[in-house]
């Protein structure tokens, strides 16, 4: 699909020979290498659109045309999840910023790399024009997102501006990772650029390397090792390095670690693997919590909220903390959680870690082969509605022999029911548990996953997809294939379970749950609304056999370059472990 990509929205011949200063602004977004820009349109950086077009000739990189500023925000995280490298976005004035803003948080939870670009009506009043300037124009723009931005900045002038670039994406690139934003003044933009003003060279301003833990820090940790009964490994935010996956694999084996992983997160360490304590998900299952709370070790490697497990878990072993997340905690959002009590914290890149104690044991890690997805269980019976409980196994018997990246599984997903082999098996979720962001993110992780031979897949709740329905258009403008399954309980059923356990504490009707929940009467038309923004749409399916039969005709037509989706309609239930979990737990 590149060459289609490539030949859309081909500019016609240059203008004149001046240089405006969003030439020299577009010339540093490609010094920097960004292959691709985010965005929706806007009047505010409409000098720098058109740089963008007209100066750089929509190459390197080229422009993303987005319906919504969260869409856009979400296809940059999607591409973050699977390269570990940010994507450029560009959201107009206040107003775009305030439409990102939820994106943006997800980003920032999610601990991936962004640089946005945006931009504000001229500083000098004089400049302004009547009304819409005055209220597309802010005095501090990025007060409105820097409780979760990692750096920002608004200057002035073009130098300013360019410098301001540079020191964005080396920030966000630098570990721990997370989005920055940059805000332009639309005057700088439209200025003609003096001639001796050149863009800087990103080669003179590289990110440093990932911190290190020292040679006495792992001589430590390997001696609490080496001295432990029972270690148990959280594998939280790591890397998608098959390299790295090996090593934890081979230091698992080595210390006879239990191994515990994250739904929320992508995957780490191979579900399937005697030393793997699942299932993975959101709050910690039965068979997980229980070997927390036996351990006398327990090493995090960036595990997301490790206060909140050991709580969870009852656990009383000594905890080893490898996570650079503190440099993040700031007074505002509380994405940081409790403060761990650890006997031994750690500093440093968690697969840094991991590599050094490898080294120290004399291990080598083995790749993982990419093999196809395949469940071993019993067919549903014929006829039998989908449920929650034999979804995985229709998918499976749908994707049969397929290489798959699983980006998305809804709440309620049993984490026990798919085997994770490979980091690119499953991408995680969107770091702020928020709602809308799954059908962005699946498209950016389509457009990175596109040399690697896998089909991108993501099983996204009926709530999730109609609020971000439109970033499927992207998909369908730029011919990005992908399939989408919404695992469609027409409800908000998430907020079902909580209303149930309101209702029952107060002595209400149960029964009464789904008022203002149930998404039906009248009941959305998910292919219809795919197929409105040029994609296949399949549905509705209702027994496991028919969403097989889906899934093979979806994949047939992502080989021929489509984005499919597929209506999938599920009886509205969840696992004991997640019910549990959005009950007792919080």
């Amino acid at each position: 699909m590149n060459n289609t990509r490539a030949d859309l929205d081909t500019p016609k011949s240059h203008g004149d020979d001046r240089r405006w200063g969003s030439d020299l602004i577009a010339e540093t977004i490609r010094a920097l290498g960004f292959r691709h820009v985010a965005l929706n349109p806007g009047s505010s950086f409409r000098g720098l659109h058109d740089s963008l077009v007209n100066h750089l000739g929509n190459r390197d990189p080229q422009m993303l045309l987005c319906l919504h500023e969260e869409h856009a925000v979400s296809i940059a995280h999607g591409w973050a999840k699977v390269t570990g490298e940010p994507m450029a976005v560009i959201l107009h004035a206040n107003v775009g910023l305030m439409h990102g803003s939820m994106a943006i948080y997800n980003a920032w939870c999610d601990r991936v790399p962004m640089v946005i670009f945006g931009a504000t009506g001229p500083v000098e009043a004089a400049k302004r024009r009547p009304w819409i300037d005055w209220i597309h124009t802010s005095r501090d723009q990025a007060a409105l997102v820097r409780p979760f931005v990692k750096w920002d900045d608004q200057p002035a002038g073009l130098p300013a501006s360019l410098a301001s670039m540079i020191r964005a994406d080396t920030i966000a690139r630098t570990a721990p990772k997370a989005p920055t934003y940059v805000c332009f003044d639309v005057s700088v933009q439209e200025a003609e650029a003096p001639a001796e003003i050149a863009p800087p060279d990103p080669e003179d301003y590289r990110p440093p390397a990932p911190p290190e833990p020292s040679s006495r820090e792992i001589g430590t940790l390997s001696a609490m090792l080496d001295a432990a009964r029972s270690v148990v490994f959280l594998i939280g935010r790591v890397s998608r390095s098959v390299n790295d996956w090996g090593l934890r694999v081979s230091l698992a084996e080595h210390l006879d670690a239990r191994v515990i992983t994250d739904i929320k997160c992508g995957a780490g360490f191979p579900s399937d693997h005697p030393n793997h304590v699942g299932p993975p998900s959101f709050f910690l299952a039965e068979a997980p919590a229980r070997a927390l709370a036996e351990a006398d070790l327990v090493v995090a490697f960036d595990w997301v909220d490790p206060a909140g497990a050991i709580r969870q878990a009852g656990a009383r072993g000594a905890l080893v903390n490898v996570t650079l997340d503190h440099q993040l905690a700031n007074g505002s959002s509380l994405d940081h959680m409790a403060q761990p009590a650890a006997k031994l914290h750690i500093a440093a890149d968690p697969d840094a870690a991991i590599r050094a104690l490898a080294d120290r044991y004399g291990l080598r890690g083995t790749e993982p082969d990419a093999v196809p997805f395949a469940i071993d269980a019993e067919d549903p019976s014929p006829g039998s509605h989908l449920t929650m409980e034999n979804f995985p196994v229709a998918l499976a018997r749908g994707l049969d022999t397929e290489t798959v990246s699983f980006v998305r599984l809804p709440l309620g997903w049993d984490g026990a029911a798919i085997s994770f082999r490979h980091p690119l098996d499953y991408l995680g979720y969107d770091g702020g548990a928020g709602i809308g962001s799954g059908p962005g993110m699946l498209v950016g992780a389509a457009l990175a996953l596109e040399e690697t031979g896998r089909i991108p897949v993501a099983v996204l709740g009926d709530g999730d997809t109609m609020m971000g329905i439109s970033a499927f258009w992207t998909a369908a403008r730029y011919g990005i294939p992908l399939v989408a399954v919404v695992c469609n309980n027409r409800s908000y059923f998430n907020d079902e379970v909580h209303q149930e356990k309101v209702a029952r504490m107060r002595g209400r009707p149960v029964e009464n749950k789904s008022i203002g929940q149930a998404i039906a009467e009248p009941d959305i038309d998910f292919a219809g609304l795919a197929r409105a923004q040029g994609l296949k749409g399949i549905g509705p399916v209702a027994t496991p056999q028919d969403l097989s039969s889906a899934l093979r005709a979806a994949v047939s037509l992502y080989r021929e370059g489509h984005a499919v989706l597929i209506d999938a309609r599920v009886e509205p239930e969840y696992s004991t472990d997640m019910a549990k979990g959005m009950t007792e737990t919080n």
